[in-house]
């Protein structure tokens, strides 16, 4: 396994950082227990969370139950000084979480009193905002996104007043590094001229969606985080599972994300399939389990800090971890390349 410094902080971060989004819906908190004590086993230190977990689905009744069954690990297993920890704050509109209340100081600051509570811990490692109150182009929204109704003044006394919160949280130990998720390269920005100006924490990591199938990251914040020297967390680096070929347009294995999530997440369309089939094709032609390829990838990635990934069964969760070990040569890579070319944006 291999370790990155994260940013401009003092955290070494696994290349593979463990998911837990399934940890209280379709994994039990014995199965969570087991699969942080296998990732550990195979050098993983970091484990990626959020308040409003689980998902799939989610219920009002679960809600927090994600960050409760890794604080019950930490408490019987006294490993806490193990792990680096990263949650975050549920952004606005969704009305399971504090009825849909925007990010602001205050809600930082329940939001973190309540994370700390659950995961049975003095501090949080990595405070991440879950997605902008102004809205976001991620999770399909590109296809309608329209900054033009954002009023700068606003955004910017927003974002002023959160850095402020999050410089007490800093000061007061409750938190150590601070990072965003679902963010753009104008935000990405702006957060961090803010922080500069006045003298607050500096934003250390962005947890955006990228695969093989999502690379929009790889144009204006490749060359943003290249600069200013932010981390990229990548989620959904299998595409909730399309790239291990387990689906097809017909068929849904049982208990499996899509069964869910019948369209996952608007990642179903009909552009996506031949896409997969390429990929799959690139792992079979190299004799390479394709969850390792697609993972191994996005490692490789010259702005990545940490790949984070999930699974439901020891099963994904071995093959997911043997990634750390898969070498892509030269010729696979170039064909990715390609394969990208032929298929830049399907879903």
């Amino acid at each position: 396994m291999r370790y990155n410094t994260l940013a401009k902080t003092d955290l070494k971060v696994s290349e593979l950082c463990l998911g837990s989004m399934t940890w209280g819906s379709q994994n039990t908190a014995a199965e969570g227990h087991a699969q942080i004590d296998m990732a550990l086993d195979h050098g993983v230190n970091f484990i990626d969370t959020a308040e409003m977990y689980p998902t799939n689905p989610m219920r009002a009744e679960t809600i927090g139950g994600t960050e409760e069954v890794i604080g019950e690990w930490i408490a019987k297993s006294g490993r806490r000084r193990d792990v680096i920890l990263a949650t975050k704050v549920t952004g606005a509109g969704q009305r399971l979480v504090r009825d849909g209340a925007p990010i602001s100081a205050d809600t930082v600051r329940t939001a973190i009193e309540g994370s700390l509570r659950r995961l049975q811990t003095d501090v949080i490692d990595l405070y991440q905002l879950h997605w902008p109150n102004r809205g976001s182009y991620h999770f399909r929204q590109n296809w309608t996104f329209d900054a033009t109704g954002q009023a700068r003044g606003e955004v910017g006394a927003h974002m002023l007043d959160v850095l402020e919160e999050m410089q007490r949280q800093v000061e007061a130990g409750r938190v150590r590094h601070f990072g965003l998720s679902n963010e753009s390269a104008w935000g990405t920005a702006e957060w961090l001229r803010l922080a500069e100006a006045n003298g607050l924490p500096r934003v250390a990591s962005i947890q955006n969606e990228y695969s093989l199938l999502c690379r929009v990251f790889d144009l204006d914040l490749a060359e943003l985080c290249h600069h200013e020297d932010v981390g990229l967390l990548a989620f959904s680096p299998l595409a909730c599972g399309l790239l291990s070929g387990k689906y097809a347009p017909d068929v849904t294995p049982s208990g499996s994300r899509r069964a869910a999530t019948p369209d996952l997440g608007g990642r179903l369309t009909s552009r996506v399939w031949p896409a997969i089939d390429a990929y799959l094709g690139i792992a079979r032609k190299h004799g390479l389990d394709p969850c390792q390829m697609a993972l191994a990838w996005c490692a490789s990635r010259p702005f990545m800090a940490s790949v984070i990934f999930g699974a439901t069964s020891p099963k994904q969760l071995r093959i997911a971890l043997n990634a750390a070990q898969t070498d892509l040569s030269d010729e696979l890579l170039q064909e990715i390349a390609a394969a990208h070319k032929s298929h830049p944006m399907p879903y």
